[in-house]
């Protein structure tokens, strides 16, 4: 009988999170539980400009937005999404967007910029389809949007179902703090992730 229960906890893990390539084993399913964990966070909506430590820095935790949520996810699981980005940017500078006017890499802010992490999870991570089955979309992914208004957004799929069953909830942050919603197909979806904090391995294009 404890066989029995064993397996079915197995395959119903694979079921879930599915069999990826590259993974660590339960990278998936640990990222998930690190992005629910920031919804039980207060944090009030502010993008400014701020000077911060390097490597392992942070806005302070009362204040954040869309890419913090990320950011703090990975943390908690032991990945440095700041010296990822930064050490992946300032060998290839010319290759992430110049939208800014920067000259150099920032540690205060390119990390916190969603069109840098689009380049850098297309690089470095696995960059997947974009399609409107929601199937396509597992626990520990991260999709981008370009939202009504235009601005770039981006959130990180969970397993917790919508009401209706049919689709993953996702964790963002997109003017009230990490949240948990229904909101995968809410917008345009510009991009399709996993990043497994591996770096420098590059990625992989899953067509």
């Amino acid at each position: 009988m404890k066989k029995i229960i064993f397996f079915t906890l197995i395959f119903g893990n694979i079921l879930l999170f599915g069999l990826r390539q590259g993974e660590p084993e339960g990278f998936s399913r640990r990222f998930s539980d690190a992005a629910l964990a920031r919804t039980e966070s207060n944090v009030r909506y502010d993008g400014s400009y701020m000077k911060i430590g390097y490597p392992g820095g942070d806005v302070p935790s009362g204040t954040g937005v869309c890419t913090d949520v990320l950011i703090r996810a990975y943390r908690i699981i032991g990945v440095d999404l700041q010296k990822d980005v930064h050490t992946d940017l300032k060998e290839n500078f010319t290759k992430y967007p110049d939208i800014w006017g920067l000259k150099k890499p920032d540690t205060n802010i390119d990390h916190r910029r969603v069109p840098n992490l689009r380049v850098f999870f297309s690089r470095r991570g696995v960059k997947l389809p974009l399609t409107m089955n929601s199937d396509d979309y597992l626990p520990g992914d991260i999709v981008s949007w370009q939202l009504l208004s235009g601005l770039p957004h981006i959130g990180i799929v969970v397993d917790r179902r919508s009401e209706d069953g049919k689709r993953y909830l996702v964790v963002h942050n997109i003017s009230a703090g990490p949240e948990l919603e229904d909101v995968l197909f809410s917008y345009k979806i510009t991009g399709h992730y996993r990043y497994y904090g591996k770096y420098p391995e590059t990625a992989v294009i899953l067509n």
